[in-house]
């Protein structure tokens, strides 16, 4: 009886000494429910509902110092935001609306902020120790209240280009052991949507999340890098880690642990709630910043056909990529991998011209990218940069890091600014995924961290269901460069595997729709410019489709299983349809147009059943309330120009 008494003693202090707030969203549909006591946890209500229940939060010091345990608010500070923003590079269109509200739990030196805006949940730590640091581990905690289905893009190791696929998962199937990279994407329910990923990843590795308890997912951090080797490929991978995660300054933010929630999967690829918590852009001047489509080499192999010259890595050969880029109105040639010294990126191959080339280029308004592996290109990055510059390259293709412990993501930082101090362009390849980039460094338009279109090279796993999946995870988290634009066109039953001269699987308006649904500023061109030339109505679409956008309006959506965009640039619009195994046909109201239009459209053709590239190409007057029929094939698309 005594030990019961003092049980019931303790729990009822410990009940007395814990403390509740809650800061709801700007409409009141979500609510996040704070307690701080021997552990700090929140949940979150959306529409009533709980859709995460109480969930861990802290930081390990190496002094010992533990926070958001045994925490003591001395204060609360509570503000609201209503504003809008208007993005350098419009991803997604021309304004953005960002509205919140913020809760502060202050604390002896540190704080907790919960940001609740009407679509998403971000909590973040703030220290202000006033020395240096080392974090020992941080609990991230998603208890879910129920056994959700997740899309679950397990990785096997933290050193990972993170491409991951997303197969649909039950909580309860996923073992203890595993692990995923994120965003990474919940369903509640039928309708609901949770997307999980982080933003403001500067100075800290990035976030990772394992099975824990019943329906518990936990966040997992690589290991500070202590040593490193070099490996063939170009690559460079720890050989020893600390049994810390990172060094830190004492006073600083940490990175914000976001948490998107959707009425419908159709307001995934609308949500920009990772843009809207990223630092603002650190330049002043971004008006250099070109976005544009690129020709590109390294899908192709550089095979070329009907020339009178020998294809390869060669001056000759990037003429002609030139010549084509320069007729459709291409703004941008990529000088993939082989236009260096193995390990010398400040030396050219001997057939290779690259001032010529630049100047060439230059003559018909085409502009240079270079791509680098990370190791070579990091060892000698002043050098580097000053080079390319000289050279009149306007932009960097960064390649092989497959990682995103402390010291990759610094590297992605640093280069990141000093591109912008040499008026460059960045597309990261090899990467993990955005978080809030094109917010705080515009320059770096598109990063790769997807299963791609390249993935046709030596596997036939990325299929229309994958494809019509990424634009509801791995797209959310921003710009993706999928590389899109293949011309040989296979079923999914057909699909054979040729690395040299890949095939696609889907249709060729499979391909034509991702201009539209798939979001990158720098948006790839894959194949061939021989090929390219010989498909004049295929290129009637790709010449003139833009990479940016100023609205953006979700017409059909199902993850995995097909979607449907109308996005606006100036005063034409454009329709993108993609789906996944199964057809599908669609009766779409134009409300969203004004007055009289010409509509022309890339449709799946009559006899694409038999031959995935069967389109056809239609032209019909439309008014404002018109309905069109969108109807695509398994593995099909749709696109169309409204002007």
């Amino acid at each position: 009886m005594r030990n019961i008494f003092i049980l019931l003693f303790a729990l009822g202090v410990s009940h007395l000494s814990a403390k509740e707030y809650i800061v709801k969203s700007p409409d009141g549909r979500i609510a996040v429910n704070v307690e701080t006591g021997t552990s700090t946890t929140y949940s979150v209500d959306f529409n009533g509902k709980n859709v995460l229940a109480s969930s861990a939060l802290s930081m390990t010091f190496d002094n010992g110092t533990v926070i958001g345990q045994n925490m003591r608010v001395n204060k609360v500070e509570r503000l609201s935001v209503d504003r809008i923003l208007k993005p350098v590079v419009r991803q997604k269109c021309a304004e953005i609306r960002d509205q919140y509200n913020e809760m502060i739990l202050k604390s002896s030196g540190y704080d907790v902020h919960f940001r609740v805006y009407n679509d998403g949940v971000a909590y973040r730590f703030h220290t202000d120790f006033g020395r240096p640091l080392k974090v020992m581990s941080e609990e991230v905690t998603y208890a879910f209240p129920e056994d959700y289905n997740t899309l679950f893009p397990e990785e096997r190791t933290m050193l990972s280009p993170q491409q991951p696929l997303f197969p649909e998962k039950k909580l309860s199937e996923i073992a203890t052991d595993k692990f995923c990279s994120t965003p990474m994407l919940v369903k509640v329910d039928e309708k609901t949507r949770l997307f999980i990923s982080e933003s403001d990843l500067e100075n800290y590795p990035g976030m990772f999340l394992q099975k824990q308890g019943k329906n518990e997912l936990g966040g997992k951090f690589a290991a500070f890098a202590l040593e490193e080797e070099k490996t063939e490929g170009r690559q460079c991978f720890p050989t020893k880690r600390a049994n810390y995660i990172a060094k830190v300054n004492g006073t600083r933010n940490y990175p914000w642990r976001a948490m998107i929630i959707a009425e419908d999967d159709a307001n995934l690829i609308t949500n920009q709630l990772i843009y809207k918590l990223a630092p603002e852009a650190e330049g002043k001047d971004y008006s250099w910043v070109r976005p544009g489509k690129i020709a590109w080499d390294w899908y192709n192999a550089c095979i070329l056909y009907d020339v009178d010259f020998k294809a390869g890595i060669n001056t000759d050969t990037y003429k002609y990529y030139i010549d084509f880029a320069s007729c459709y109105g291409i703004e941008y040639v990529v000088i993939d991998d082989g236009w260096s010294e193995e390990w010398d990126v400040t030396k050219t191959i001997p057939a290779i011209d690259l001032e010529e080339l630049v100047a060439y280029g230059k003559k018909k308004n085409v502009d240079l990218i270079l791509w680098v592996s990370w190791v070579p290109f990091e060892e000698k990055m002043d050098e580097a940069f000053a080079q390319y510059s000289k050279w009149g390259i306007k932009g960097l293709k960064i390649d092989f890091m497959n990682r995103d412990d402390q010291r990759v993501v610094d590297f992605y930082y640093r280069v990141a600014r000093k591109a912008y101090d040499y008026k460059m362009l960045v597309d990261f390849h090899g990467a993990y995924k955005p978080t809030g980039w094109s917010r705080t460094f515009p320059h770096v338009l598109t990063s790769e961290g997807v299963a791609g279109l390249e993935n046709h090279k030596w596997a036939s796993y990325v299929t229309p269901k994958h494809n019509v999946t990424l634009p509801f995870t791995r797209m959310v988290a921003g710009p993706m460069d999928y590389t899109p634009g293949g011309m040989f066109n296979l079923h999914e039953k057909d699909h054979k595997i040729w690395f040299n001269l890949p095939a696609t699987i889907g249709t060729r308006c499979h391909q034509l729709g991702m201009y539209v649904v798939y979001e990158s500023p720098l948006q790839m061109l894959a194949d061939s410019p021989s090929s390219y030339y010989r498909e004049e109505k295929t290129m009637d679409f790709l010449s003139p489709v833009p990479v940016v956008w100023d609205e953006t309006r979700v017409l059909k959506a199902s993850v995995g299983e097909y979607i449907v965009v109308a996005r606006r640039n100036g005063d034409i619009w454009y329709i993108g349809g993609m789906t996944g195994e199964k057809g599908q046909t669609f009766e779409i109201s134009l409300d969203f147009i004004e007055g009289s239009k010409t509509l022309t459209s890339w449709e799946d053709g009559i006899n694409v059943d038999l031959n995935a590239r069967d389109f056809a190409k239609k032209t019909r007057m439309v008014k404002q309330g018109d309905k069109i029929t969108v109807k695509m094939y398994d593995g099909g698309g749709y696109a169309a120009i409204i002007k």
